[in-house]
């Protein structure tokens, strides 16, 4: 369903589970990483973008402080009371909400509970950011019923804080930052050291492919963790041999690690490369989409996904046989893994009149060398999360 639709079937589903129509109401996008894998927590730069696929959440407020939660999609309903906010240890989408609630009303005492319902369109388990979005649409709409006034970057750090805190899952800002910012046929630019934001235009000739691969998501916590360690040591290597200060791998340009390689551990000079060239892949992809060049803007992604075989290796044979195949096929631009890697979706960039075409090239080929077909969406770049009533 658009939508347009989803909107109109949660509110008829709202209506007849609560039997009275819902007062506040908001949505929120899902979002792609377009350029930029693994540089956030090393101050980096990220270009993302909010998508056409998103979550919508409604609400109304109770006289009493019961507040009653449904998940559309499934009907299912939790329960809990706005003066005792605690994770769920069932029904364990409800702690994205929950936690959500309770960093915005810290420092409130709400007198008052409320009805709410979501559903969305985001394709789950392609790497699009499903949790963020729901994070993000009941923090606008629940801000909204209480009167809370909330700046978007300190959304942004509530919903990462109840990821954190309620949902166990340590992500960064990238996700409910891209969700929050988005803008029609344009990026969102994150700078991760002063957490400013900007966005580029992408403009109408270019939209993107979201290629689910459907394999094993394999980012377990040691292989995260190994490589942010291995970018630790290299800033602190960099920090004890340069003449500038270095507070993380932001601050060390390529010729510099490449002057300094010979006395880096071999695996931390790989790790410290992906990183040190992404950032400086994002630095020339702002200047080339401010150019209109949407060519050489692909080929940074291509280049982006070798590092990431090649250097940060996080990537999977699956991934790279879609990348592969994408290299070879008229009318794309340009092609890389999204996100965590280990896994997932590719993210590729072409005009939307090569869309049919490569869908189905992409699709045959990647079914014929695999063995099962690869999810493919198209991805448009859209506008960011905003209250509706």
């Amino acid at each position: 369903m658009n939508n347009n639709a989803i909107y109109s079937t949660l509110s008829q589903k709202f209506l007849t589970h609560f039997g009275a129509s819902h007062k506040y109401a908001a949505y929120a996008p899902g979002r792609v990483e377009v350029l930029g894998n693994h540089v956030d927590y090393n101050e980096g730069l990220v270009l993302s973008a909010a998508i056409n696929f998103g979550t919508f959440f409604i609400a109304s407020p109770r006289q009493d402080k019961t507040c009653r939660l449904v998940a559309g999609d499934i009907g299912e309903e939790v329960s809990f009371q706005i003066d005792n906010l605690l994770p769920q240890e069932t029904a364990t989408w409800s702690n994205y909400i929950i936690g959500v609630l309770d960093r915005l009303t810290k420092d409130t005492e709400p007198t008052h509970g409320f009805n709410a319902m979501f559903l969305g369109n985001i394709p789950l388990g392609a790497g699009l950011s499903s949790s963020a979005a729901l994070e993000v649409c009941a923090g606008k709409a629940l801000s909204a019923m209480y009167n809370i006034t909330i700046s978007n970057i300190e959304l942004a750090k509530i919903a990462q804080a109840a990821e954190h805190r309620f949902a166990g899952v340590k992500c960064g800002l990238l996700d409910q930052i891209s969700s929050i910012y988005g803008k029609e046929n344009s990026l969102v630019m994150s700078d991760f050291r002063d957490l400013s934001i900007r966005n580029l235009p992408l403009g109408k000739d270019a939209c993107f492919l979201m290629c689910n691969t459907n394999a094993a998501h394999a980012l377990v916590d040691g292989a995260y963790n190994e490589r942010r360690e291995k970018c630790e040591e290299a800033a602190k290597f960099f920090a004890d041999t340069l003449d500038h200060p270095v507070t993380a791998l932001r601050d060390v340009s390529s010729s510099e690690l490449n002057s300094h390689a010979d006395k880096m551990e071999p695996t931390t000079l790989k790790r410290a490369a992906h990183v040190i060239g992404e950032i400086e892949r994002v630095t020339k992809g702002h200047d080339l989409l401010l150019q209109s060049n949407l060519k050489e803007f692909g080929q940074l992604m291509f280049e982006s996904h070798q590092s990431s075989m090649d250097n940060f290796e996080n990537s999977c044979p699956e991934l790279d046989i879609i990348v592969s195949v994408a290299r070879k096929i008229p009318g794309i631009l340009g092609a890389r893994l999204s996100g965590g890697g280990f896994g997932g979706s590719a993210v590729i960039l072409l005009h939307p009149r090569d869309v049919e075409h490569a869908t189905q090239a992409i699709a045959t080929d990647y079914e014929k060398q695999v063995g099962h077909p690869c999810d493919i969406s198209v991805i448009k770049p859209s506008s960011g999360a905003h209250t509706i009533i």
